[in-house]
């Protein structure tokens, strides 16, 4: 189960970078809050300690990413 998620969550955090690379921002930041609401549930849920590890990476780039969102904006 723990790799399903990890290959949602890749998915999606692409699709968020491709569309800021076409500069569709709305449409990334959109992505993004959704993202980021899922990966907080995630992080509340589970307790597998090298998941949460895998969690945190990507709880830093969506962060990364929004703010270099609001700085395009």
């Amino acid at each position: 189960m723990s790799q399903e998620k990890l290959t949602y969550l890749h998915k999606e955090v692409q699709a968020v970078i491709d569309a800021m690379a076409v500069k569709e921002f709305r449409t990334a930041n959109n992505k993004l809050v959704i993202i980021s609401d899922e990966l907080d549930d995630l992080l509340d849920t589970t307790a597998d300690e090298d998941l949460l590890v895998e969690l945190s990476k990507y709880q830093v780039l969506l962060n990364h990413l929004q703010i270099k969102l609001n700085a395009a904006e």
